[in-house]
């Protein structure tokens, strides 16, 4: 390397250096303001019964089996001869 390659270089790391000090002092340090937040209550072991307009014990199950005829055909899927 030539001493003037070597002058060159020592000059644009102290430019980028200079340049990236003032971009993130300016834009990535945090600020000084205050931030406030929700604030939950306690969670408690006691459990409130939902609805009962929205979850109605009388309603259909949909995840009942429905059958729609009686079927004796223990094996459906075998192979009628």
């Amino acid at each position: 390397m030539k001493q003037q390659d070597i002058a060159a270089l020592i000059g644009i790391v102290v430019f980028a250096s200079a340049l990236s000090y003032f971009v993130s002092t300016n834009y990535i340090t945090p600020s000084n303001e205050k931030k406030s937040a929700e604030v939950v209550g306690a969670i408690t072991p006691d459990f409130q019964l939902p609805d009962k307009k929205i979850f109605n014990t009388d309603a259909i199950n949909p995840t009942r089996r429905i059958e729609i005829a009686p079927n004796s055909n223990n094996q459906p899927f075998t192979e009628v001869q």
